[in-house]
């Protein structure tokens, strides 16, 4: 992940909105990996890799970082993402260490394999994952799951809560992530230019970028905004009435349901992964399709009333917190301490 203003990822806006909200804050140090140079806080260091054709890149970066970090004054070490960095940062660190997963535990090099995490089991002392759905797939074969839940926590994403003013929500709707096929980006398209036809008091916004698979949709509603930072995307929400999460893939979680969520738009979604855990008052596509989703969409635009129940539903059981989680994970951390 890129630690820094410009690309930041979910995983990075993760870790550095809980650790600002933490009370270990002052004495946590965040390690990573990055060409760019506006980083996104001062506990950043970055480590500089060199190029060896015969190491792979996990090695030389783990040989960084255990050259570059001061591990005989570090408590905890907190690893996100990187399974295969545990076995050889445990064979120099005895000291506390928690490993999360931000995405599906079975795609990942170090815990593919029922062998492998079963060793990440022995030598983790707290496997942290963002949603129930990511959990279970990490336990995919195991016998004896319910036994080793202890070693378990759910710990989902996060974002701020604001005050929103629904009376001031436009006729917006949006779709803000990688626009391929995986998103379902496609049946966005496809099925945002007959809403658009329909109802043409309507606009819809895309944010986001794909240089490896290219859709494009035209229409003179539908504005394309291309890669926003975080912190215009949060700002955009705000009036935006509906939002669209139509992945075909399995989400582990899904950031931009979270966000749209707290900022009270009405949140369609596919039943995929740990998407129906990002809010209790989405509504699911029954199947995943532009049938389907023209719709939904359309039910929300014609009754008003629904639109606005849903928009303030999402609001309302929003709880994720940048307090609430950065105050989950320091009562674990607190207990291993």
């Amino acid at each position: 992940e890129n630690y820094s203003k410009k690309i930041a990822g979910a995983v990075s806006l993760f870790v550095k909105d809980t650790v600002k909200e933490s009370i270990f804050k002052k004495t946590t140090t965040i390690y990573g990996a990055t060409n760019e140079r506006n980083f996104l806080d001062g506990r950043y260091k970055n480590l500089q890799l060199k190029k060896n054709l015969l190491q792979s890149a996990n090695r030389e970066y783990v040989r960084s970082f255990l050259e570059n970090s001061d591990l005989n004054q570090t408590n905890i070490l907190e690893i996100h993402n990187r399974p295969n960095y545990i076995n050889q940062i445990r064979k120099v660190y005895k000291n506390k260490i928690f490993l999360y997963f931000h995405n599906d535990p079975l795609s990942m090099n170090g815990s593919r394999t029922l062998k492998e995490r079963n060793l990440l089991i022995k030598n983790v002392d707290k496997l942290i994952f963002n949603s129930k759905w990511s959990r279970e797939r990490f336990f995919l074969d195991f016998k004896n799951m319910r036994v080793l839940l202890n070693k378990t926590l759910i710990c989902y994403q996060s974002t701020s809560k604001i005050p929103i003013n629904f009376e001031k929500k436009k006729k917006i709707i949006t779709f803000i992530g990688k626009l391929n096929s995986a998103k379902g980006f496609d049946i966005f398209g496809n099925t945002i230019l007959k809403i658009l036809d329909k109802y043409n008091d309507w606009k819809a916004y895309i944010i986001g970028d794909e240089p490896r698979e290219k859709m494009f949709f035209y229409h003179k509603n539908l504005i394309s905004l291309g890669f926003k930072p975080n912190d215009f995307i949060l700002n955009f929400l705000k009036s935006v009435s509906i939002s669209v999460v139509c992945s075909r893939w399995e989400e582990p979680f899904g950031r931009t349901s979270l966000e749209a969520a707290s900022r009270g738009s009405a949140v369609i979604i596919s039943n995929k992964g740990g998407l129906p855990e990002t809010t209790k008052s989405a509504i699911i596509l029954k199947s995943l399709n532009e049938k389907n989703l023209f719709s939904e969409i359309s039910n929300l635009i014609e009754n008003k009333k629904s639109l606005l129940n849903k928009q303030k539903s999402n609001y309302k059981d929003f709880y994720l917190t940048h307090v609430y989680v950065s105050n989950l994970l320091d009562n674990l951390r607190k207990k291993f301490l």
